[in-house]
């Protein structure tokens, strides 16, 4: 009879990476399964000033490849595949991978989340060099330049404001003639007079330098007439909302209206006990490399005191 992993963590970010530190740590022995794409939204980031302990900036997948190490080090054993579906009825937990059936007496889910982004030409080649999808990671970068931001919810309202910290004039994209972010956010947008809004349109291009790279010009349709039009600018920031990676936890776990993962108050434990989540999975609000360690940690701690009672 297969022995069940004391615990399982599914996800390979910094949420999932510092609870495989903390449990190993704890002498359990994590068993991850890092997905095919290891390492999260810092493998597409590439400078990162603001994660505590750098003085000068350094590479988002440098910084994972680091925590990776870090993990395994303390025991931590990587397994390079891919989920497709969980039984979380019965104990132990059901993990089914491409490659075998695992059973784990807990789980930590840090799948993370994922911007969507508008699949136009250039938003690929200038992504890292201007355009991106975090104004609070990548914003003081832009400090007296020109930026635009896409969007009309929350999220877009939220992110122009921010920059106007830094940038010297902000353009706000988008394809409607009204917002739908709340009034008293739309309230405090139209009160700034470092905002510029450009309604009807839609960002269709992104132009710029090559050598070295960075981003210049974003080509603007009108969605009404057709026509196209140019706006300057050095940054692009894409605020058209995130996809939480879920879809695995569906019908399984409580989630939200957005399908993000519900944990109790104060705590990254789910609606299953046994069951934790950390990171971007479980949150929409600060989505920062930083705040998904610190889950990470308390997803450890939580589950060693949850092992600890029960097994």
């Amino acid at each position: 009879m297969v022995k069940a992993e004391n615990i399982t963590i599914i996800g390979s970010g910094p949420a999932g990476y510092t609870a495989a530190i903390y449990a190993a740590r704890a002498g359990l022995s994590p068993l991850m399964i890092s997905g095919l794409e290891q390492g999260g939204q810092l493998m597409i980031t590439t400078d990162v000033e603001n994660y505590p302990g750098f003085e000068k900036p350094v590479q988002g997948p440098w910084l994972m490849e680091q925590m990776k190490n870090q993990a395994k080090s303390f025991g931590t054993r990587i397994l390079v595949d891919f989920v497709k579906d969980v039984d979380l009825n019965s104990l132990p937990f059901k993990i089914k991978t491409e490659k075998e059936v695992i059973k784990s007496n807990s789980i930590v889910i840090a799948t993370g989340a994922k911007a969507n982004w508008l699949n136009i030409k250039g938003e690929q080649e200038f992504m890292g060099f201007g355009v991106s999808a975090c104004a609070t990671c990548d914003g003081f970068f832009f400090k007296d330049k020109e930026v635009a931001v896409v969007g009309g919810g929350n999220s877009a309202v939220e992110e122009a404001l921010y920059l106007t910290n830094f940038a010297a004039k902000v353009t706000l994209v988008h394809r409607r003639d009204k917002l739908r972010a709340e009034k008293i956010l739309q309230d405090r947008l139209f009160r700034n007079n470092k905002v510029e809004i450009i309604w009807n349109s839609k960002a269709i291009e992104f132009k710029g330098n090559e050598n070295p790279q960075s981003l210049k010009q974003v080509i603007l349709e009108n969605v009404n007439d057709g026509k196209k039009f140019i706006v300057d600018t050095n940054g692009a920031f894409i605020a058209i909302g995130h996809d939480p990676s879920t879809s695995l936890f569906k019908g399984k776990l409580n989630m939200d209206d957005e399908n993000y993962i519900i944990t109790k108050n104060d705590s990254t434990e789910t609606s299953i006990e046994g069951i934790f989540a950390a990171g971007d999975v479980k949150d929409k609000i600060y989505r920062q490399a930083v705040t998904a360690a610190g889950m990470g940690c308390m997803a450890a701690l939580e589950a060693e005191k949850y092992l600890s009672e029960n097994y």
